[in-house]
């Protein structure tokens, strides 16, 4: 079973996405492009527990070497230390500086350490993060730009780019929050093992903020698990809506459609101000709720802590380091928290760029494929060829046609009635399954499409430019064109005067879809491309954009000058490329309903002869 035989939802595509809390699945999938930086991720592992391991003993030194010992001079029940009272003497001793300089010292070595290393693990986890989604985006793109026609068909670029763009973006947000969430909890669980063993009771009645910050943060997480997939559903809406209106300005403009596609924008614009507001008002809910647990515990510290000190069960530098570990027992369940909302937007993204590397669809390749001569005479042949987009709407039935090595073919008939869709199974831009294509009497299903491709010479009405100089879009990169074969191509094609003209001449770059361009330059540049390809078979459909009448001159001689030699089908649009053609094939409804010379038709005085009448009658 081929392609073209497989029933696809494409819809799919766009549907409402779960985005899960925790995908195990999609996780060990992206440890594929995580992988080859392992050793920077591990390096980022041991930073990060250095630097909480620094961050617990900073507030040690303050509350137990400089707050105890140091200016109370109270060396009973102390809190562990860690050892820094014993560093702290060492650097007194061997410094000859006081006590308190010495603490100081050491309180600032443990700062930078912290700084030094908190920094080293951030950038190493960031730039572990970023190498491996720049190899997810690269894979992305090469499956994206080898999906069918009939994919692009079905499914607006907008929704693909948002994949490649913003859905990235929020597994890099991610990645890097889950290797930040490794920093916080050796702090939590250090902090809660030193406050155990010096008060286990107020310890206990600290532990209680947690459920209670947990059961917050499952309500949050509750509330806006929705609103996350929402919002990157409109987002996605927002590019496809810019995309579409900027890609068909000039139709806007000139029907007048600025304030109506203004208003459609704004409407999908203010949907997603609807989800962010919403959002960001649970999002302001929830934080003010954490604060003021956190500062509630610090009340109780206080409170329990001051009567301890009184009472001379806890000394004061004890009471301060629980203030300073509270922050480190509570801020976790925080940063769990942001990152749970993380997820979610990661999840779902997740899913969607996994949706898209999973899309199967594409050309079907032969198993076996059959080698091509190094020249093709080009003789082709269609055999009970029919063909449909949707299966109930038919655009090719069983049709039949013949064309010999280098003859030139015109193809004419009413908009619809499957001339294009010839000219784009030939290519093998979509599969098919009713009927066959023979190329030098070879099936065109047993040759690569990559190797189909480069011997068919296609110029279109809609002749695309891409971002480069002018020698970059006649090569395409084969490097069998070089410079003085392009020089020859243009040449051939009329537009060396008009290349040569150019500022920068072969090397001046084109704007965007080749602005800086007339449309007759633009298909002189086209006829210069498929020259330099030298491919066995043409296929030109005829701008049919108004030209002036000289340029219209180098058009025709250049359409001479390329199908020479060549076996050539022209969707024909001028009268004189007709009449030059050796024959005309109409089609109706696609069928053939006739085929002949120009002359044979125009005596029959069928419908060729009434679409000459209707096109060409100005120019008889």
């Amino acid at each position: 079973m081929t392609a073209a035989s497989v029933k696809r939802d494409y819809a799919m595509f766009d549907a409402d996405l779960s985005g899960k809390a925790l995908n195990l699945s999609l996780l060990r999938r992206l440890l594929r492009w995580l992988a080859p930086y392992r050793v920077t991720f591990a390096l980022s592992g041991a930073l990060v527990l250095i630097a909480s391991t620094l961050q617990v003993l900073l507030p040690v030194v303050v509350s137990i070497v400089v707050i105890d010992r140091t200016i109370q001079g109270n060396t009973g029940h102390q809190a562990p230390d860690f050892g820094m009272a014993d560093i702290a003497d060492w650097l007194s001793n061997t410094l000859g500086a006081h006590p308190l300089a010495a603490a100081c010292i050491l309180y600032a070595a443990l700062q930078i350490g912290w700084a030094v290393t908190g920094h080293a693990h951030r950038m190493t986890l960031t730039q572990s993060v970023i190498k491996g989604l720049r190899d997810l985006r690269l894979d992305l793109f090469r499956h994206l730009e080898t999906r069918p026609a009939a994919f692009y068909d079905r499914v607006a670029v907008g929704r693909v780019m948002t994949r490649v763009t913003n859905d990235v973006e929020a597994l890099y947000d991610l990645l890097r929050g889950i290797g930040s969430l490794i920093g916080e909890f050796v702090p939590f669980l250090v902090a809660l093992l030193i406050m155990l063993s010096i008060d286990p009771a107020l310890t206990g009645i600290l532990l209680l903020a947690l459920p209670v910050m947990a059961a917050a943060t499952i309500v949050f997480r509750r509330a806006t698990r929705k609103l996350f997939r929402l919002t990157r559903q409109t987002v996605s809406a927002l590019n496809q809506n810019m995309q579409e209106n900027l890609a068909g300005l000039q139709v806007v403009q000139l029907s007048g459609r600025e304030q109506r596609n203004l208003a459609d924008y704004r409407g999908i614009n203010q949907r997603n101000l609807g989800f962010e507001t919403t959002t960001a008002r649970w999002e302001t809910l929830y934080g003010a709720l954490n604060d003021s647990i956190a500062h509630i515990a610090i009340g109780v510290i206080l409170y329990y802590g001051g009567g301890a000190v009184i009472q001379d069960h806890l000394t004061l530098g004890e009471v301060v380091l629980f203030t300073r570990f509270v922050d480190m027992l509570l801020h976790p369940i925080v940063v769990l928290g942001e990152q749970t909302n993380i997820l979610f937007r990661a999840m779902a993204s997740g899913e969607r760029i996994f949706q898209a590397l999973d899309w199967d669809e594409k050309i079907h390749e032969p198993a076996r494929p059959v080698a091509l001569p190094e020249r093709l005479e080009g003789r082709i042949e269609f055999s009970h060829l029919s063909f449909a987009y949707d299966a109930d709407v038919p655009v090719l039935k069983d049709l039949n046609l013949r064309i010999a090595a280098g003859e030139k073919l015109a193809i004419v008939g009413p908009t619809g009635s499957g001339k294009s869709t010839l000219i784009r199974l030939l290519a093998r831009f979509y599969d098919f399954d009713d009927g066959r294509i023979f190329l030098d009497g070879i099936d065109i299903n047993r040759i690569l499409s990559r190797d189909l491709r480069r011997r068919i010479g296609v110029v279109l009405q809609d002749f695309h430019i891409f971002s480069g100089s002018v020698f970059d879009n006649i090569a395409l990169g084969n490097p069998a064109v070089g410079r003085e074969r392009a020089i020859a191509a243009a040449r051939t094609a009329n537009a060396l005067d008009f290349i040569e003209a150019l500022p920068q001449g072969f090397d001046t770059e084109l704007s965007e879809r080749g602005q800086n361009l007339s449309q007759g330059q633009r298909q002189l540049l086209a006829f210069a491309r498929v020259l330099a390809a030298d491919p066995e078979i043409l296929v030109l459909d005829e701008a049919t954009a108004s030209i002036d009448t000289e340029t219209e001159q180098l058009i025709q001689d250049a359409i001479g000058k390329l199908t020479a030699g060549r076996t050539a089908i022209l969707i024909a649009h001028r009268l004189q490329t007709i009449q030059e053609a050796d024959r005309v094939l109409v089609l109706d409804h696609g069928r053939i309903a006739e085929l002949g010379t120009h002359d044979e038709l125009l005596a029959r005085g069928g419908l060729y002869q009434r679409l000459h009448a209707l096109q060409f009658q100005e120019v008889s």
